[in-house]
């Protein structure tokens, strides 16, 4: 199928994948300026180190973190840090909002601890989120902030003045808005809002997460010295990791974090995001073959937009004419099975190449046979 689309509509950069994301040009070129003294050096020493300390001092700036708050950072990604958690952030029972692929993988993990007791289960349907039951004998409250698999978005909100929240915030962090005061751990990846490789975990801790830390960490339970979140929270002090980190994936994400701090910092990254979602979202809504997955407005994620199309639309077809002519990683999530598009939102990606993005669209739909 040879559909060509006119160049005069393409976006100028047609990364829209939900991770990993596109990577800003400027970015790549500081990488490889500072590479021959970067790149192949050692994590232990002030080169590394000091891009670790930008990184952790930029993420307090761009949360506004208060008095107390640490950033933690290790190996891995969020896959990693949910099994970290297991071991060093549940004391006894969590609860797991869960309505989609990536929500349900902590819960997965929390239920398969043989240390733990089962975890209390608060499901809903793809495209639309759950709310919180506030239970007795529930000490973390597992919520997630963006929803990548599905285009929802929840507000983060402490449940009980005395209840520890952890926020998955993997594709939420730096493109949705956020409290400091209403989570106790809010963790990421660089691969998505960040605009970085993946293989690192960082979180952000409240004082409690801390403590929470170093009481479990000093007690009898068993953790694997590479999900040790007490010695990720000591080797974070000291600006590095507990083992070697990918240096590209630091440096890109230092980067990204300096741009949105220099253009605004969150407050402007939540609106650039913002203005992306209301174009896309709006061109759905107006659309006689598709509509936002997520019915209830409130609810739609502005980094990460799902979009269904009519039966005798070929969404498939539609993202594989995309690939053909440079506009890549449309394509949905995969055990999700819809007949739709997912399309990232991310701060780098430029709210005019959303709008390309849906008259390239149109005109894949137009000259589909």
């Amino acid at each position: 199928m040879d559909i060509q689309i006119p160049s005069d509509i393409r976006p100028r950069d047609g990364r829209f994948g939900s991770g990993p994301s596109k990577v800003r040009p400027e970015a790549l070129a500081a990488l490889s300026a500072a590479a021959p003294g970067y790149l192949g050096t050692s994590h232990r020493q002030a080169g590394v180190k000091d891009v670790v300390a930008r990184l952790r001092a930029g993420l307090r700036d761009l949360f506004s973190l208060p008095q107390g708050y640490e950033v933690v950072l290790g190996l891995g990604g969020a896959t990693f840090f949910w099994d970290a958690a297991v071991f060093g952030l549940i004391n006894k029972r969590s609860e797991h909002l869960v309505f989609g692929e990536f929500s349900s993988k902590f819960y997965r993990a929390a239920a398969a601890a043989p240390h733990l007791s089962e975890p209390l289960f608060v499901e809903s349907e793809p495209g639309t989120r759950p709310h919180v039951e506030v239970s007795d004998g529930i000490d973390l409250y597992a919520l997630t902030h963006n929803e990548t698999s599905t285009g929802v978005a929840m507000p983060v909100e402490r449940p009980a003045p005395d209840a520890f929240v952890c926020v998955d915030a993997t594709s939420a962090a730096a493109g949705l808005p956020v409290d400091a005061s209403d989570f106790d751990v809010y963790y990421f990846s660089p691969q998505k809002g960040f605009a970085s490789d993946g293989g690192l975990w960082i979180a952000l801790m409240s004082p409690a997460a801390i403590a929470r830390i170093d009481e479990i960490s000093s007690g009898d339970r068993y953790i694997p010295p590479s999900l040790d979140l007490s010695t990720a929270v000591s080797e974070s002090r000291k600006d590095q990791t507990y083992n070697t980190p990918g240096l590209a994936s630091l440096f890109l994400m230092v980067e990204q974090i300096e741009w949105i701090n220099a253009q605004g910092g969150l407050g402007w990254s939540v609106a650039r995001c913002a203005h992306s979602a209301d174009i896309v979202y709006s061109w759905a809504e107006q659309h006689a073959l598709a509509e936002p997955f997520v019915k209830d407005p409130s609810d739609r994620s502005a980094v990460v937009a799902t979009i269904d199309f009519a039966a005798d639309v070929d969404a498939a077809a539609v993202a594989k004419v995309l690939r053909a002519n440079g506009i890549v990683d449309t394509e949905p999530y995969r055990k999700l099975g819809r007949n739709q598009l997912r399309i990232a939102l991310y701060p780098a990606i430029d709210p005019e190449d959303v709008g390309a993005l849906t008259r390239c669209i149109d005109h894949v739909i137009d000259a589909l046979p």
